[in-house]
């Protein structure tokens, strides 16, 4: 299942991520987090000695070139963009599978299983845009067959800069963190807006309540979209300035509320049953608009003919 936070910056979303994915991890589950943050913070969030691999951002020519395999519709790297779908003879992956992708780009960060999008550093200043790096996160979900289970956990861009390319629309259930603030709360409402145009389910997760007053505000403003909430946390703290121990088992001390509220959204998360034909559908969707708005004129080729009508992903695709 494929799990995305976003949030407001500063709401907690990097620390919910990593909470989550150490969640996940200390139960036995196969976890994978992955950082498509414009600021890379997660794999200090999830504390301990980080196992680091190459970013997907800095290779993302050699990334397509992989995935498309021998599907005839995809001639060459370069004539593939970011959210080119899959189609017969591409290559798809299996969470954490025995692949080059996952050989090369997997480290790993207080004992996750972790992959980073890369930095936006000083020579993309001026010159690039940072969802071109995220290109590499949307093609790796667009060509990745994962099953009830297996768990693919995104930190994603503050705000609502998520819904600059299609990969908002790649995951079964987005968690939304927010502040018990008007700030706070400000993002759900445009990710609303625009999920509900794509039928996308978000729940929102209160973090930083200090009370009932904090509680019913978030429950005032977002309705029934709240999910569950997280208390002031001293062990979050401590875990932010390195005290609270590494890997998934110190999660055994963070306070009980706080662990009941990465169980439920981890009940959330289980209860979603995946639609394939809605995420290809919206896979198409957005690659027609990519190829109708600059694609096709960047690239000089007609790229809408990339999309494979015979093509069903899911489960029958592994064969």
């Amino acid at each position: 299942m494929r799990i995305a936070f976003v949030g407001k910056g500063g709401s907690g979303k990097t620390t919910l991520s990593a909470l989550f994915s150490r969640h996940l991890a200390r139960s036995g589950a196969p976890v994978l987090a992955v950082d498509g943050d414009i600021n890379q913070h997660l794999a200090e969030a999830l504390g301990g000695e980080e196992e680091s691999a190459p970013p997907l951002g800095a290779h993302l020519p050699e990334i397509k070139d992989y995935l498309r395999g021998d599907n005839p519709r995809i001639p060459s790297p370069e004539a593939m963009i970011k959210t080119t779908p899959p189609g017969r003879g591409s290559r798809l992956l299996r969470p954490l599978g025995d692949d080059e992708l996952h050989a090369r780009h997997v480290g790993r960060a207080g004992g996750v299983p972790f992959m980073a999008t890369g930095e936006f550093d000083e020579s993309d200043l001026g010159v690039a845009c940072y969802h071109s790096k995220l290109g590499a996160v949307e093609l790796y979900l667009g060509h990745l067959l994962d099953g009830p289970g297996e768990y693919v956990v995104v930190d994603m861009t503050a705000g609502a800069d998520a819904f600059a390319s299609g990969l908002f629309a790649r995951f079964d259930l987005t968690f939304l963190v927010a502040e018990p603030t008007r700030k706070g709360v400000s993002v759900y409402r445009q990710y609303r807006d625009h999920a509900e145009q794509f039928g996308i389910r978000i729940a929102v997760v209160g973090n930083k309540v200090t009370g009932e007053d904090d509680l019913l505000f978030l429950k005032e403003q977002v309705g029934d979209d709240l999910l569950t909430h997280l208390v002031h946390s001293p062990w979050i703290r401590a875990a932010e300035q390195g005290r609270a121990g590494s890997g998934p088992e110190a999660l055994a001390s963070l306070e009980p509320h706080n662990r009941h509220a990465l169980e439920v959204m981890r009940e959330a998360v289980d209860a979603e049953v995946r639609d394939w034909e809605r995420l290809h559908r919206h896979a198409v969707e957005f690659h027609l608009r990519n190829v109708h708005a600059w694609a096709d004129a960047r690239t000089g080729e007609d790229l809408a003919a990339q999309v494979d009508p015979e093509f069903v992903p899911g489960p029958a695709a592994r064969s």
